[in-house]
């Protein structure tokens, strides 16, 4: 977006005083994160403060259902893999040097390691909650083209030249996950265009077109991932990321399909609603509409797996998408659900490495199932229960905790990107984002 120096700095002091004014909300939307008072010190779990993302209660490693036996080394290499993005002062660089020393390693040096670099700490929600919700997510892959035809009619949008984004960390660091997104309408800053508006401004829309899909309801689950490939004509391979979105909530489709009675709560999974589109053809644009949120992409190399909120390529089966306020990105984290629509146990040790816009609590967590369509029939029916423990280095400070002095300790964040918007459906889970319908 171009605009005369004056011009642009009349509008920047107006964006900054819209950021200010942000600081006049409730202080309940200011998260912090209570820690106890030193690693391995037995203590019931720590009262956090008012506001609080979690609370975390000291077990041994031992009491993880399931570690005794578990895949470490895969965990491992996720976890050097995360080691590459982030900061050197982060708590973790010490555990991440000697991680790398080590790897490759087989399972059970692996979880030496884990058991010596780490202490585990339970995760709970500030009530003291220790289940919580557990989906899955996955990478779509779809067919596509450069160009438009009669086949391919749905554009699939990189980001547009009036999108403005404005980051709240600089005015209002306590507010720092918050970020405005909107237009210009002369001096105003005002909403972004909704998925209904976009759509129907067609050619006219201010947005570079990256690629044409066939299917509005791939195209739908596309901006849920959060990421995706497209098979083009000519078999060569498109690998889609987020890059931004309009700013809107979103609003599960799932969801609302229920309430209008067009899905029983328990169909309301990503096949459900396919299902419920292709026998209904003439109200799918309504029903997708429903969701004001869009996704705005960029275009990634071929190789590689696709890029979490970290910044670092997922691993299948590795990476766990995570509220960031209460686990940090780049820890191990423990898991401990059942497989998808199954009472058989899935317990494994995995690494925060990704966000999402429905990924919100302390023990909330997204797996990650991989690329194509075993992984999204995996993801799409993926709604238990679980629980969550963090793997702490030993000897440091609890993330955004408090010190034994009783200080406050604010660790170094990682990298951070915009969370793609998603949220389960009320029948189901999952959701890049994620089969989060």
């Amino acid at each position: 977006m171009r605009m005369s120096s004056a011009s642009a700095t009349a509008i920047s002091r107006r964006i900054t005083h819209i950021a200010r004014a942000l600081l006049t909300v409730p202080a309940a939307i200011v998260v912090f994160v209570a820690g106890c008072a030193a690693p391995g010190t037995p203590c019931p779990p720590c009262a956090p403060p008012p506001g609080a993302a979690a609370r975390y209660e000291p077990v041994a490693h031992a009491a993880l259902p399931g570690w005794a036996n578990g895949s470490h080394a895969r965990a491992l290499a996720a976890f050097v893999a995360g080691c590459a993005a982030l900061d050197p002062a982060h708590a973790l660089s010490a555990a991440c040097a000697a991680a790398r020393a080590l790897a490759p390693a087989d399972d059970a040096s692996a979880r030496r390691f884990f058991e010596q670099a780490f202490d585990a700490y339970a995760v709970l929600a500030p009530d003291g909650a220790a289940e919580g919700l557990v989906t899955g997510y996955y990478e779509p892959v779809l067919a596509g083209s450069r160009r438009r035809s009669a086949r391919f009619r749905y554009p699939v949008f990189g980001v547009p030249d009036d999108l403005v984004a404005v980051d709240l960390a600089s005015v209002a660091p306590e507010i720092r996950h918050l970020r405005l997104r909107g237009r210009l309408e002369g001096r105003r800053l005002v909403p972004y265009w909704t998925r209904a508006e976009i759509e129907a401004r067609g050619a006219e829309f201010p947005a570079p077109v990256l690629a044409w899909v066939e299917d509005p309801v791939e195209l739908f689950f596309l901006h849920i991932q959060g990421s995706g490939q497209l098979v083009l004509e000519d078999g060569a391979r498109l690998r889609l990321a987020y890059a931004d979105h309009n700013g809107h909530p979103y609003r599960s489709l799932g969801r609302h399909l229920v309430e209008r009675g067009e899905l029983a709560p328990h169909e309301a999974s990503m096949q459900g609603i396919k299902a419920w589109a292709a026998a209904n053809p003439e109200r799918l644009a309504e029903a997708l509409a429903a969701n004001a949120s869009y996704v705005f992409f960029r275009e990634l190399g071929a190789q590689g797996g696709p890029i979490g909120a970290l910044g670092v390529p997922l691993t299948a089966g590795a990476s766990l998408a995570v509220d960031p306020r209460a686990i940090p990105l780049g820890a191990p984290v423990y898991l401990a659900t059942t497989w998808p629509a199954s009472s058989r146990p899935l317990e494994r040790l995995m690494v925060a490495q990704d966000t999402g816009g429905a990924i919100r609590g302390a023990v909330r967590a997204d797996f990650f199932w991989g690329t194509g369509a075993e992984a999204g029939t995996q993801a799409g029916r993926m709604r238990e229960r679980g629980r969550l423990w963090l793997l702490w280095p030993r000897g440091a400070p609890l993330p955004q905790g408090r010190a034994p002095s009783g200080r406050g300790v604010r660790l170094p964040s990682p990298p951070r990107r915009a969370s793609r918007e998603a949220a389960p459906p009320a029948g189901r889970r999952g959701c890049a984002r994620r089969s989060r319908e």
